[in-house]
């Protein structure tokens, strides 16, 4: 099988292309390179796919319609699609609210077009995220719990890709899945997040930034079993059942939500440093929890989530220390 990966520079893109390449499939990833956060560390990503057979590479934007029928017109082979390319960021999308508007609504209307198209395809999976779930405050979140209230332009843009891909299914009888991530981290991870951001503080002696005042819990998700979820979503596409659109969303998430404090005392452990705190109000478009229910990921294709905190900070650490030479 050929598969369409989009992000393919990204934090979750480059590791899902490499679980792939690991299984035999075949990979044309799409990635613009833009500098949201460091090029540096999206091309030395995309160097190590790169290096591996089964692999082409194609620089660039999702939101070019034209440009993107032309990399699909050449690989009408392609059974599948993996759209993970973004703008990521809440904090970012209050400075600059147009950059999501293309990349998360303009893109993704590109990649429903190129599924619509494509004669060969099985199954199309797309990132959406746990911020649909907005002032929500009954935790764990499930699919079922209403995302009407996002709190930020992000959120509202990927609820918004949740339903133009329902309208597509619907209208074209095309099988595609969106996957609710819930807080990524682990080795190559986004410099932006707050794993990455708290290491490198701690190590630099600066204070970080701790907002609610600490009171703040998150669903940390290993990246592996991050892959391991795009990946067997992948293989179970959406059944048609009592008439409904062949469109399904699921969580993907470590279903244990864990105290911010805790998991910057897992850091401090793993550094062998402590931590100076800049206690902070909450910040727009934040909320204090998440929590993943994963019940129906587990039933409809087995996702079971293996890597703790405990497990996950220190390959992070470890790896950043390689990487930067910290």
């Amino acid at each position: 099988m050929t598969i369409l990966v989009t992000g393919a520079a990204g934090f979750i893109g480059s590791r899902t292309i490499h679980a792939l390449l690991d299984r035999g499939e075949q990979v044309v990833g799409i990635d613009n390179l833009n500098d949201y956060y460091e090029v540096s560390l999206k091309e030395a990503r995309l160097q190590r796919i790169l290096a591996r057979s089964g692999v082409s590479f194609v620089k660039v934007d999702i939101a070019d319609r034209d440009a993107m029928m032309s990399v699909v017109d050449k690989h009408p082979d392609i059974t599948g699609i993996i759209h993970l390319a973004a703008q990521a960021g809440v904090r970012y999308s209050l400075e600059n609210p147009y950059a999501y508007t293309r990349a998360n609504v303009e893109g993704q209307l590109v990649i429903l077009e190129i599924a619509r198209h494509l004669k060969n395809l099985k199954h199309a999976v797309y990132a959406s995220s746990s911020s649909v779930y907005g002032t929500n405050t009954k935790l764990p979140f499930a699919v079922e719990d209403r995302t009407d209230t996002p709190i930020s332009l992000y959120a509202a843009t990927k609820k918004t890709t949740e339903l133009m891909s329902h309208a597509y299914s619907h209208l074209f009888d095309i099988p595609l899945t969106g996957l609710r991530f819930f807080t990524v981290y682990g080795p190559w991870g986004r410099p932006d997040m707050s794993a990455l951001i708290f290491i490198r503080k701690i190590l630099a002696g600066q204070p970080i930034p701790v907002f609610n005042n600490g009171e703040m819990a998150r669903d940390f998700t290993y990246i592996d079993d991050i892959v391991a979820g795009v990946l067997g979503c992948l293989d179970h596409p959406p059944v048609v059942a009592d008439g409904d659109a062949l469109n399904r969303v699921y969580n993907i998430g470590n279903n244990n939500t864990e105290p911010l404090m805790r998991f910057i005392s897992v850091i401090e452990q793993a550094l062998g440093q402590k931590a100076e705190i800049d206690f902070m109000p909450m910040q727009a478009g934040d909320v204090p929890a998440t929590y993943a229910d994963i019940e129906a990921t587990r039933r409809d294709f087995g996702f079971e989530p293996k890597t703790s905190i405990d497990e996950g900070i220190p390959k992070l650490v470890e790896w950043y220390r390689e990487y930067y030479g910290a």
